[in-house]
């Protein structure tokens, strides 16, 4: 039997790099955007991460015979009213970096002392299929933001986001680490229960 094609509606390489990951016991065919030849992109103009993922999942899978999985994740401070919030990515600049993007978060949290550095880790998760929504989750870990980076493994804010339960930022945790502990971790493990309850109704 052939395996179900799972598309994953990210341009973001490191965040299919993680998911593939997680997903990689199960007996699927996982594709990126640009591996399924999918180019037009969707404009994520939602007011919040789960807009934006049902956005995603929805647009994509109109066009993709098979299982669609988006997700939007972002960092929210709490000293920042939940900035940068959905504007993670492009929190500095249009097409922003991750040095740029954290560098932003430093200057505006330059005098501000640790205790007012709470936040978190958002990941919101919607799976599609033919432009139907089938499973929504959301997971988030707390933390707080660093006063300086540290750690060289890991994307995006995570230099930044320091889980005071291991004394280190998630850049400084391995694969396994990060993903035991991660909000996008925490979601993607969820969503395996149920993709293993739908693949063996398949079989």
């Amino acid at each position: 039997m052939s395996k179900q094609r799972l598309l994953l509606a990210t341009t973001n390489k490191g965040k299919a790099k993680e998911i593939k990951s997680y997903l990689r016991e199960l007996p699927l065919e996982i594709f990126s955007l640009e591996e399924a030849g999918l180019k037009e992109s969707f404009p994520e103009r939602g007011k919040s991460f789960a807009e934006n993922a049902r956005g995603k999942s929805l647009f994509y899978s109109k066009s993709w015979e098979g299982l669609t999985l988006a997700e939007d994740s972002g960092l929210e401070i709490d000293y920042l009213k939940g900035a940068p919030g959905v504007l993670s990515a492009r929190f500095s600049a249009p097409q922003a970096t991750d040095d740029k993007n954290n560098q932003k978060v430093l200057e505006l949290l330059r005098a501000v002392p640790i205790k007012q550095r709470t936040a978190r880790f958002v990941s919101y998760l919607v799976l599609a299929r033919a432009g139907e929504i089938i499973q929504e989750i959301e997971e988030y870990v707390e933390g707080l933001v660093a006063f300086e980076k540290r750690g060289s493994h890991g994307f995006g804010y995570d230099p930044l986001f320091f889980v005071p339960e291991l004394d280190r930022t998630i850049a400084e945790l391995d694969a396994d680490e990060k993903n035991g502990v991660s909000h996008r971790g925490k979601a993607v493990r969820q969503f395996v229960s149920l993709l293993e309850q739908m693949l063996a109704s398949k079989a």
